[in-house]
């Protein structure tokens, strides 16, 4: 039979394994790779969910101009949530590196979401209305069609909730 610790050495393993466990639940809190997409959290604001992957070339254009909505719009109610769907999570952090995103971003590396929203490319882009509907989506990224998709944006902001 060992000999009980001493109570400075009980205490230090406690103290370090409730640091771990409080590193442990920030981290999972923080990394909302099993997070899901809640839109009611968002009611009354315009929303764009973009979904993107490391992969996508079109989505190197497309983040610069979905930060730049988000500066320009965000204090009149837009918000921007970005899904990636790479399977690994180094591939989208490689990404961000390169092309920084400025915006809430979710990972779907099972593509739950991706399916749920029955995407058909990327970048996929859908637009929910102030009440929560659906009103856009926009498949791919064209740099001819962005101030038309921006009116839209600017359209539904100026709408209230009905």
């Amino acid at each position: 039979m060992s000999a009980p610790l001493p109570r400075k050495d009980l205490r230090s393993r406690l103290v370090v394994a409730v640091a771990a466990l409080l590193v442990s639940a920030v981290a999972a809190a923080a990394d909302p790779a099993t997070s899901t997409l809640d839109l009611a959290r968002y009611r009354g604001k315009v929303v764009v969910v973009d979904f993107w992957a490391s992969w996508c070339k079109p989505c190197r254009q497309s983040i610069p101009w979905l930060n730049g909505l988000r500066s320009r719009y965000g204090a009149q109610g837009l918000v921007i949530v970005g899904v990636n769907v790479d399977a690994e999570r180094g591939d989208a952090d490689r990404f961000r590196r390169e092309v920084p995103i400025e915006f809430e971003v979710l990972y779907d590396p099972q593509g739950t979401l991706a399916r749920q929203f029955d995407l058909q490319g990327m970048p996929s882009t859908l637009v929910f209305d102030r009440d929560g509907k659906l009103v856009h989506t926009l498949l791919g990224f064209r740099e001819a069609r962005r101030e038309e998709h921006e009116i839209e944006i600017r359209n539904l902001l100026n709408r209230k909730i009905s």
